[in-house]
């Protein structure tokens, strides 16, 4: 039996002299359970690997972020609460302060309220066609902001290419409705829907399907099935997409800057903009304390929506399995509204985008005489500050893939397989750069690398590298999530084997783990790609003359009256997103559940 074959063998080991680390691990494998961990030999090459990653980790999330705690609250040495009291009551950071709850509150509900409702649709019913409907509805999340803002912007101005030649666009010399507070709320309230849309499909496929089954021999119709069991069950996932989309409606500075600018709606991701822009470096200190408050915001909408989201908390046992339940009579109206929900919040937006860039100047209507692709010419070959912008993005996105891909798979390995305090310190600081507004973490970089570097004895700011370091800062925690899920899939004895043959970690991670980790690792890389070629929340504040990226480029080609090459390259944004989209899902069968959220 097994409990006397395992106790004389550990005996046999402690007590010969030869028994040496090798015999130990081999006993591990045999025993199983939680004790193999404890009799696992700690390996310097580990601890090498470990060193390196709390250097990274340090290095590029808790110094920076340290250093804006620093600025924000002891510029001086000494806290200064005169100083704090004064920066935070001023009027316009007052005006901004109560801009940013209010808008990101009511962004949130909306968001909500559209992801839940989606995701019951095409979780739980037979609508047709839902794999396209679900790849088209989680779409907007993945393209740029900025880009989604200059579509819906060109979608419904007086000069829509679209509208226009059917007397559907405003009246020339209309204030755009889209320049306001409450059009910032509406693009944040469609642009993070998906992000509920993702949380709440994920709690549906948790759903005991014989509780819902048997309301429904009870009689049960679709609402009061809806109301009464469903979203009980479902609740902590719809707040936790609701905490989601309020840290994004929070941080999202494409469209809070580029319709509250011109709107004159100061929110405190613009102010922050805004500020350095007009004063440069010497106003870090403050704008450090506006990014602290902007993170204490982020924080305490994250731990209110959790708390609403544990009340009342109901689970049930039962077997979960994925439910179908027939639309019947409603199959045409709720294919309908489904569909023509994403022809007017994707493709209406989307088209207009294209057909201004398709069109010579702006205001023209689109047709045979004024078509030209001219402007994406200009965008790809003639504008060479478009040009050096886009590949710049594209040589630092390759490269903090590089990066993170490999650094995720050896965080990964600690995470699942070395448990302790360090792994756990490790995964709390990416994810905190991870989920804070990426402004933050653009403010905290340029404290940081201000100063002159010990070693080169020069300061990294106003070059590329710091946009480097912010992109591998903020990025870590999104290309460790699939690998994560893709370590939860491999048996850890192959590893101790490994160990007991005498290989390396380094051996061990090439020739065991990486070939069933390479579906997810790969997953990985495209996620960061995607998320990193268009970036404009964290670079914003990063680019300067000698380092341009293409996600910033947006703004201002707008700002300078060149909307039509704007649009242009919004256009190459989002083929670039919809290429990958379509590319990853290729191997998407291979890889865990929720891996790729566009995916049904």
């Amino acid at each position: 039996m097994p409990t006397r074959r395992s106790g004389p063998t550990r005996r046999s080991a402690r007590n010969s002299p030869r028994s040496s680390g090798s015999d130990r691990v081999s006993l591990s494998v045999e025993t199983g359970g939680r004790p193999r961990r404890a009799l696992l030999p700690r390996v310097p090459g580990e601890w090498l690997v470990l060193a390196g990653l709390v250097l990274f980790v340090g290095a590029l999330s808790i110094l920076p972020l340290a250093r804006l705690v620093q600025a924000a609250l002891f510029p001086a040495g000494t806290f200064d609460a005169a100083r704090i009291a004064e920066v935070l009551g001023g009027r316009r950071v007052a005006e901004a302060t109560i801009n940013t709850i209010w808008i990101s509150c009511a962004a949130t509900a909306l968001a909500t309220v559209t992801g839940t409702l989606a995701a019951l649709l095409a979780g739980l019913t037979d609508l047709r066609g839902r794999t396209l409907w679900v790849f088209g509805f989680v779409l907007p999340l993945m393209i740029p902001p900025q880009v989604t803002a200059l579509a819906w912007v060109q979608a419904f101005s007086p000069a829509s290419p679209l509208l226009g030649p059917l007397g559907l666009s405003l009246p020339p010399g209309m204030r755009h409705p889209l320049y306001s507070a409450w059009g910032i709320v509406l693009l944040l309230g469609f642009y993070n829907a998906p992000l509920v849309f993702l949380s709440v499909r994920a709690g549906l496929r948790r759903l005991p399907a014989d509780l819902v089954e048997a309301a429904r021999a009870a009689g049960a119709g679709p609402l009061a099935l809806s109301r009464d069991i469903v979203l009980p069950l479902v609740r902590g996932a719809v707040f936790a997409g609701a905490a989601l989309a309020f840290v994004s409606s929070i941080g999202n500075f494409g469209i809070q800057a580029m319709l509250g600018i011109p709107a004159r709606v100061p929110t405190l991701i613009t102010l922050i903009y805004r500020r350095l822009n007009a004063y440069g470096p010497s106003a870090l200190n403050d704008m450090a304390l506006m990014a602290l408050m902007l993170a204490g915001l982020t924080v305490v909408g994250m731990g209110l929506t959790g708390w609403l989201g544990r009340r009342g908390d109901q689970r049930v046992e039962g077997a979960a399995r994925r439910l179908r339940l027939p639309l019947g009579r409603w199959q045409i109206p709720a294919g309908l509204l489904a569909w023509g929900y994403l022809a007017a919040c994707l493709l209406l937006p989307l088209s207009a985008l294209l057909g201004t860039a398709l069109v010579r100047g702006y205001g023209q209507p689109l047709g045979p005489d004024t078509i030209t692709f001219e402007n994406f010419a200009n965008a790809l070959f003639h504008h060479e500050g478009i040009r050096k912008a886009f590949l710049t993005s594209l040589w630092l996105t390759a490269l903090a893939v590089a990066v993170l891909v490999p650094v995720s798979v050896a965080l990964g390995y600690v995470l699942s397989w070395r448990s302790g305090p360090v792994a756990r310190l490790l995964q709390l600081a990416s994810e905190l750069a991870y989920a804070l507004p990426g402004i933050i973490i653009g403010v905290a970089m340029i404290l940081f690398f201000l100063r002159p570097m010990p070693l080169i004895g020069t300061s990294l700011y106003g070059t590329v590298w710091v946009i480097l370091a912010a992109y591998l800062a903020n990025y870590l925690a999104l290309a460790l999530r699939p690998v994560l899920g893709g370590y939860a899939q491999i048996d850890r004895a192959l590893d101790e084997a490994g160990q007991v043959a005498g290989a390396g970690l380094i051996a061990r991670l090439r020739d065991i783990v990486l070939p069933s980790l390479a579906p997810a690792a790969a997953a990985s890389a495209i996620l960061v790609f995607m998320s990193a070629i268009n970036e404009i929340q964290t670079s914003v504040l990063l680019v300067s003359s000698r380092a341009q990226t293409i996600g910033p480029t947006i703004i201002f080609l707008d700002e300078a009256g060149s909307s039509t090459l704007a649009a242009a390259v919004g256009c190459l944004m989002v083929a670039v997103v919809l290429g990958l989209m379509l590319a990853s899902l290729a191997f998407g069968r291979r890889l865990p559940e929720g891996v790729l959220p566009w995916r049904d």
